[in-house]
């Protein structure tokens, strides 16, 4: 009799379990999935090959499909100089930065970082522009907006991109030390003259264009509602849009795309691109990139007025908008999960939002869907330490947009070491609130395993490589100059070297240009002075919170 009451009492006991882990179960199996779809439903896909940003997003009608062949191939395909035979394909320059769209933006993702003093590879660029004396920015006379390092036959370059570096030290709150180098870029064998004094230089780094479609398709009621730009809650945190010219309607419109915000639609930042890195005319920029002055450039030879006409340039905004956003891995991870507290617990997601909801869109795949992007469109003060001090419509020169972190674990790139953002993090990041800043010190000394295991489930990168007990990184400039970085530390064991790397990569495409991992350091400059304070204070924490822890215009950016 007690054996009958105890088998009974052990399968009510059973079957209570298996109640509880049902009703259990779907909820998070459901939160799990939601988290997974970073482009939503219909705009996600599950594809680790190195075609994962280069990939059409599910359900395109037929006719869809086609127009997006079209558009990848005129993404891809070299321009040549006119005239020639292909005279669909010709009409380069006379100058320009790139050959093609895919030059920068390898199988549609972010650009390599340059490796030396010179610059041979694609993907980086310099805005110029001077100040008048009442304030607004200009074109520089003779060389423009953006410099030329490329010609065809027959016309001069405008001139040379040079790097040179000046190593920076300091130290940690535990004192370990580290050794920096900071880039400055000058033009050297310039064509057309000297620079004006006080030229304003800003490089940019071309980033990942898969997923630009979600972010266009989000009622700008969505974005400013979340804007502060006076801290009016006491958060720290001041995000602000930009509004710039929408160049077909010539209305002021909210700004979306760029390094800074500065590009209302996808279809102009593709215009721009073709028009100020290609060469290359659109009905929307009809007019040779050839600044007053440049002779040689204006007497070339023309591959059509414009060179790509409107059906073209519609196949090619097509395919941008429609490529879809590599679904995030590895969630429900316990190592991820805790890289989700620690995201939110340092105050990432102030400014990184976790979720965005698309309106209407004429694509139906791009339509009421909850996207995970991590960003909030917003311009954000990041200080002196991170300003490149060139101003671009509302933006101040220390203003940057939040940039996506979504969809970086596929690595498609040309393998640069790592893709980060311009300068080195946290030895400056004393402004704002010194309670965070004081707790970030505090926190310092090696990776947060918990930050990177969130990562995994979008970022993998090669390890770092090792010189004897030294170890070098290379970083890309995101919003600002491309820097590579030396970092002396010795006896780093592999482990912490992998997780550097998938950390460094993750925070490549956080990039509004102040995530940056040194050695097995993770940090977030924001400079000294006026900014966003609880941005500078929690990202400090983030960036030294380190053995402690349990382990993305114009189309001229």
């Amino acid at each position: 009799m007690l054996r009958r009451i105890a088998l009974v009492v052990a399968l009510v006991a059973c079957a209570i379990v298996v109640y509880l882990a049902a009703g259990r179960a779907p909820s998070s199996q459901q939160r799990d999935r939601a988290l997974a779809l970073s482009g939503g439903v219909d705009a996600t896909i599950a594809d680790t090959t190195g075609n994962a940003f280069s990939l059409a997003v599910p359900k395109l009608s037929s006719a869809q499909r086609r127009a997006f062949a079209v558009g990848n191939s005129f993404f891809n395909r070299n321009w040549v100089s006119a005239p020639a035979s292909t005279t669909g394909r010709d009409g380069l320059g006379p100058t320009f930065n790139a050959q093609s769209c895919s030059s920068c933006h390898f199988k549609d993702g972010r650009a390599q970082p340059p490796s030396g003093s010179s610059v041979p590879e694609l993907g980086l660029l310099l805005r110029l522009s001077v100040a008048d004396d009442d304030g607004p920015q200009r074109f520089v006379a003779r060389y423009g907006g953006q410099l030329q390092d490329r010609a065809v036959n027959g016309v001069p370059a405008e001139g040379r991109i040079r790097i040179t570096h000046t190593p920076r030290r300091g130290h940690y709150a535990d004192g370990t030390r580290y050794t920096l180098r900071a880039p400055h870029y000058e033009i050297v064998d310039r064509a057309l003259g000297a620079l004006p004094k006080g030229v304003q230089i800003g490089p940019r780094i071309a980033p990942a264009i898969f997923g630009v479609g979600l972010l266009e398709a989000v009622p700008e009621k969505t974005i400013t509602e979340h804007a502060d730009p006076r801290d009016a809650d006491g958060d720290g945190i001041s995000g602000r849009p930009n509004r710039v010219i929408d160049v077909r309607t010539g209305a002021l419109v909210l700004g979306r795309f760029g390094w800074k915000g500065n590009v209302p639609t996808v279809e102009q930042q593709n215009a721009g691109a073709f028009n100020g890195d290609i060469g290359i005319t659109t009905p929307i920029f009809p007019t040779e990139n050839c600044p007053d002055g440049q002779r040689a450039c204006e007497a070339a030879p023309r591959g059509g007025r414009p060179e790509v006409d409107a059906k073209k340039l519609g196949r090619v905004t097509f395919y941008a908008r429609t490529l879809a956003v590599p679904a995030r891995r590895a969630v429900g991870a316990e190592r991820t999960s805790a890289g989700e507290r620690t995201f939110a617990d340092l105050g990432c997601s102030a400014c990184h939002r976790l979720e965005l909801k698309t309106g209407d869109s004429d694509i139906a795949a791009l339509s009421e869907q909850t996207i995970r992007p991590y960003t909030d469109l917003l311009l954000h003060d990041m200080g002196p330490g991170l300003a490149d001090g060139r101003p671009d419509s509302l933006a101040s020169g220390s203003e940057w947009r939040t940039a996506p972190l979504w969809g970086d674990r596929p690595r498609p790139n040309r393998q640069p070491p790592l893709a980060l953002p311009a300068r080195r993090p946290g030895t400056q990041h004393r402004g704002g609130d010194p309670l965070a800043w004081r707790r970030g010190r505090r926190l310092h000394a090696a990776l947060p395993q918990a930050l990177t295991a969130r990562a995994r489930g979008a970022a993998r990168v090669s390890a770092l490589p090792l010189r004897g007990s030294r170890r070098t990184v290379v970083y890309s400039g995101c919003s600002g100059p491309a820097l590579r970085q030396s970092v002396r530390q010795s006896a780093v064991d592999r482990w912490v070297q992998e997780l550097v790397a998938e950390l460094a990569r993750t925070a490549g495409h956080h990039a509004h240009a102040g995530h940056r991992v040194v050695g097995d350091l993770a940090d977030h400059e924001l400079g000294d002075g006026a900014g966003d304070r609880h941005h500078r204070g929690a990202m400090q924490g983030a960036s030294e919170r380190l053995r402690e822890l349990p382990v993305g215009d114009w189309g001229r950016r």
